[in-house]
């Protein structure tokens, strides 16, 4: 009997390397779905609806967005903070303070409020890009690996016996 990660890591590799589609489709399938997965909000249903729109490859989107969509949450809300708060030259141990004040008093009035800006903005840009920088590693690691392994593929097909 296999484990059940055997299973998971198995489907994973059927599903992703050795899809019948182009090594670009899938490899921007996964990035758009890594992208919705760490956009708070968004997750996998997004990423089914932009690779439909888009006509990538809807399983390495959803794959995308179902692997980085609740486990890496804790992290990159912190790497957002930061990351949003330099780029607006915040000091970031200020905004987090402000998130855990408002978190820990919250009232659904106070989404209303002009004040929630502060610490709003930072942590929407921080997220915009770190969700862009990991999805265009993810893209180009993926894409990189799928070429390879597609011309792999046709090089021993194509030697003599």
């Amino acid at each position: 009997m296999a484990w059940p990660m055997n299973k998971f890591l198995d489907l994973f590799y059927q599903k992703l390397f050795r899809i019948n589609d182009t090594p670009q489709k899938t490899a921007l399938g996964l990035g758009i779905g890594v992208f919705t997965g760490i956009i708070p909000g968004a997750g996998p249903l997004a990423a089914l609806f932009l690779a439909l729109i888009l006509r990538l490859n809807r399983a390495a989107a959803l794959l995308g967005s179902l692997l980085t969509n609740t486990w890496l949450s804790i992290v990159t809300f912190l790497l957002s903070v930061k990351v949003g708060s330099s780029i607006m030259s915040l000091n970031w141990q200020d905004v987090w303070k402000d998130w855990e004040l408002f978190l820990r008093n919250f009232h659904w009035l106070d989404l209303f409020k002009l004040s929630i800006l502060k610490i709003l903005l930072p942590v929407i840009v921080g997220y915009l890009v770190v969700a862009f920088s990991l999805s265009l590693a993810v893209y180009l690691i993926t894409l990189i690996t799928l070429t390879r392994i597609k011309y792999a593929d046709k090089s021993r097909i194509n030697l003599p016996r």
